[in-house]
């Protein structure tokens, strides 16, 4: 299926570099002032957005996006800002993906979910804590509404298994660069590379790694080996650090930017 995604990797591709994956919760810090972050990754050069659905039992998620979560949570984020978010940033011509734990996929109705990602012109979904060998009613679904099926694999995933959820993934396959859950950290495991090297002996979807990535230096060296770099709490970080929303948008702003010369730097 072409997406908007999908046409990414091919754009970031031809130009030799990787793309730069931003990550926010829906209606974090507030329901304007995630469009407002929105608008500044647009505007300070994301390639990709990821849009976070706020779930009160996150297994995959680390206390910066868990604390994030329960603020969009508490000021009563649902679906339907969830999809707002989405619609905002597709509205800013960026590709964009809902990333989401199943249980809320579920609730809404899983044929209803893909086609509410389809109709807010959003490529696809990441799905971080379903089993592929579940996956097959929410792979149809995807199929119908012509949406990308991303699936998670880590260190820890074994070759067959690895073999397996790569099969089953369209857009990108999302690597966790190490165990444990999202967070900025001071470097980037080791584990990364070899997980991508593994990858792509099975698989010629695109590879992007997410966990830990928080410098222009952190990006410069994923984007060596990985068609995509994932950012998220480095980002949430920089909202919640700062004294006011406007002050906030500044400091993604100026991140965004290091991140987008860390990448195109990664194969210089």
């Amino acid at each position: 299926m072409t997406t908007p995604l999908a046409q990414l990797f091919k754009k970031t591709q031809s130009e030799n570099r990787a793309a730069l994956i931003a990550y926010i919760p829906a209606g974090y810090p507030t329901q304007e002032g995630c469009k407002a972050v929105i608008d500044a990754f647009a505007d300070a050069g994301v390639d990709a957005i990821e849009i976070g659905f706020p779930y009160s039992d996150p297994v995959m998620d680390g206390p910066t996006i868990q604390e994030a979560a329960n603020t969009s949570l508490n000021a009563g984020t649902g679906s339907k800002e969830v999809f707002d978010a989405l619609a905002h940033a597709t509205s800013r011509g960026i590709p964009s993906v809902v990333m989401t734990y199943w249980n809320p996929v579920e609730k809404y109705g899983v044929q209803e979910f893909a086609a509410s990602i389809s109709t807010n012109s959003g490529s696809g979904v990441i799905t971080p804590d379903l089993p592929v060998d579940e996956a097959q009613p929410w792979k149809a679904a995807c199929a119908v509404s012509d949406i990308n099926s991303i699936f998670v694999v880590a260190p820890s995933t074994t070759d067959q298994r690895l073999e397996k959820v790569t099969a089953q993934c369209s857009g990108f396959v999302y690597a966790a660069s190490l165990m444990g859950v999202t967070g900025a950290r001071t470097g980037i495991s080791s584990g990364a590379k070899d997980l991508v090297d593994r990858i792509r002996k099975v698989t010629d979807t695109p590879v992007a790694v997410g966990l830990g990535v928080s410098t222009r230096e952190h990006a410069k060296e994923v984007a060596a080996y990985a068609d995509g770099v994932i950012v998220g709490s480095a980002f949430i970080n920089a909202l919640s650090g700062a004294d006011s929303l406007d002050s906030g948008i500044k400091a993604v702003r100026a991140l965004v930017e290091q991140l987008a010369l860390g990448v195109r730097e990664g194969r210089g």
